[in-house]
């Protein structure tokens, strides 16, 4: 990373954040709509509150003197119940690791995930912490020290209520 540099993402790097997420969700198969799509809008908005309150959340961004933010990593907290291996009940998670395909394969990834975990480890208390792995990234996650968890992960999608509005459940959804 000879003429970039990382550092810790701002409030002003929301749209940045959320630019990132598309290409990865895209990268992934998942349709993400134009640049106008309503789900962008609500990312750039939940990136920004977050990035300005600051607790039990970080991501940190690559700098390119060319291109400006071209690779991001995320990480939020989460509390959950104490147990024996993790008797605070902290738990980190994570997400958004994304590049810029005009800048990979340059080790803007490895840094950000790097300067996550250091995060986590010296200002979250943190013990465990879970992420989602593509086929691309594995071998990223593996040298990194992440493992298989000892209990499969598995979900449950609900169907979306219609127009994506919150209320009753719909009678088609489970009870």
């Amino acid at each position: 990373m000879p003429d970039s540099m990382i550092r810790r993402a701002a409030v002003a790097d929301a749209e940045a954040l959320t630019r990132l997420r598309a290409l990865m969700l895209d990268a992934m198969g998942v349709p993400v709509g134009d640049e106008d799509a309503q789900w962008r809008k609500a990312a750039e908005a939940w990136f920004a509150e977050r990035l300005a309150d600051r607790t039990g959340f970080a991501a940190f961004v690559v700098d390119d003197p060319e291109l400006g933010v071209v690779c991001a990593a995320a990480g939020i907290c989460d509390r959950r119940a104490p147990g024996p291996s993790n008797p605070g009940g902290l738990h980190g998670h994570v997400f958004n690791i994304s590049t810029d395909p005009r800048r990979r394969r340059r080790g803007h990834a490895r840094a950000c995930l790097e300067a996550l975990l250091t995060w986590f480890r010296d200002e979250t208390g943190v013990q465990v912490i879970d992420l989602n792995a593509t086929a691309d990234a594995i071998d990223l996650y593996h040298a990194a020290g992440f493992t298989a968890p000892r209990f499969p992960a598995l979900q449950f999608r609900l169907p979306e209520p219609p127009n994506g509005l919150s209320g009753p459940r719909p009678s088609s959804w489970p009870s």
